[in-house]
């Protein structure tokens, strides 16, 4: 334990293990599995890329979490957890990718042996990680359990951000900041988009303002012309070309957490249609950040920001945020609340959100988006990347 250098304090895990334990004991939970790395990594440290074979921390409503994974993993979590070594525990690797065995086969065991076999199991039914074949495996082992779907338990204690969170926070925008200002100083018409791409990922990773840039959950979307009518492709060796706007949807992150923002560049003079929805989503998002305060809910924002569109004579028919916070590959989303319509969550200080006032047009896309934080007295724009449709000749 002590070469190991937890990102947080001892007492800030207690923390979030009892917030865990009492969500858990509300829905008769006895037992949790958790698949989800970022819940993993926010209830114990660990902190590996190692997401892609089955692991979980096991939580009961005593004692330390458990750790499970893949055998040779191991010692990243003797590395990056505080718990005893007693408390992680690994499976032999022919239980990986195999046709005979399951990984599950090994979990169902060390439950057993733990005295967790016949009470009320929740797993995280509803995510990236947690597979029916796992599914199935656990239910054939542990026939004497109940099993509950405890998709977004765990995300749901996120919400609300310690200040130490916020500060990661923070460090990442400086971080996705400087990739804007690099995209400003270096696109060009003729300028191969993977050489922008290699550009700013290496901003993104030698970081800012002196700290460390991570690896984001995402990688950056560069669409242009009639490739950003659509929402999520990535980049190749095409040049940029005049008379044509690019989107770039790209992230900043220190020690995981995430800080997404999205501008739009068009090369050239823009269409009028491109200056109308860049004046119909400026006024929208300050509509939507007048409503974005404590006791609001994200419905409310979101209406604000609808309706404020629809006067200008656009509409979005996708939510327009989410949030954000600590996250692994695929998704930079934390899976929980959205800026929509029906979504009664109730703002509170310290939750942070992705406001993604994304249009997509007949011929190309325009994101002008901001990160948030909610804050005391109303809301904060984590970064301070000019709000605009940027425009070079």
């Amino acid at each position: 334990m002590s070469d190991v250098t937890l990102h947080f304090t001892r007492s800030e895990y207690d923390t979030r293990i009892a917030k865990t334990r009492a969500a858990m004991a509300r829905r008769g939970i006895e037992l949790l599995i958790v698949s989800d790395p970022s819940n993993m990594a926010w209830l114990t440290g660990y902190d590996g890329w190692s997401f892609y074979v089955h692991q979980a921390v096991l939580l009961g409503h005593d004692g330390e979490p458990v750790w499970w994974g893949r055998g040779m993993d191991g010692n990243g979590a003797r590395r990056t957890v505080f718990m005893n070594h007693d408390n992680i525990c690994g499976y032999p690797d022919h239980f990986v990718q195999s046709t005979e065995h399951h990984p599950m086969d090994h979990l169902s065991d060390l439950i057993t042996g733990r005295g967790w076999a016949n009470g009320t199991i929740g797993v995280e039914m509803d995510n990236y990680w947690f597979t029916a074949a796992a599914f199935g495996a656990l239910q054939t082992h542990l026939s004497q359990a109940t099993f509950a779907d405890a998709t977004g338990l765990v995300n749901w204690q996120r919400a609300v951000k310690s200040e130490t969170e916020i500060t990661f926070m923070r460090r990442a925008a400086r971080i996705v900041e400087e990739m804007h200002k690099q995209i400003l100083e270096l696109a060009e018409p003729g300028l191969p988009k993977n050489e922008l791409v290699a550009e700013i990922q290496r901003t993104a990773i030698r970081g800012a303002d002196g700290h460390w840039g991570d690896y984001c959950a995402i990688v950056p979307m560069v669409p242009s012309g009639m490739d950003a009518t659509a929402p999520h492709l990535t980049w190749d060796d095409q040049p940029f070309r005049t008379g044509q706007s690019t989107f770039f949807e790209i992230g900043g992150a220190y020690r995981r957490y995430q800080c997404p923002q999205s501008r739009t560049l068009f090369l050239g003079q823009p269409p009028q249609k491109y200056l109308d929805a860049e004046r119909a989503v400026l006024n929208a998002v300050e509509a939507g950040l007048e409503a974005a305060k404590p006791g609001n809910t994200c419905e409310e924002m979101a209406i604000a920001f609808f309706d404020t569109l629809k006067r200008h004579g656009f509409e979005k028919d996708s939510r327009t945020g989410y949030a954000i916070g600590l996250s692994y590959p695929p998704d930079w989303g934390e899976r929980t609340m959205s800026l929509r319509r029906g979504d009664k969550t109730v703002l509170e200080p310290g939750m942070t959100l992705h406001f993604m006032p994304a249009l997509w047009l007949d011929d190309g896309g325009l994101e002008i988006t901001e990160p948030i934080l909610i804050t005391e007295s109303g809301v904060e724009c984590l970064c301070s990347t000019p709000r605009k449709l940027f425009v070079k000749p």
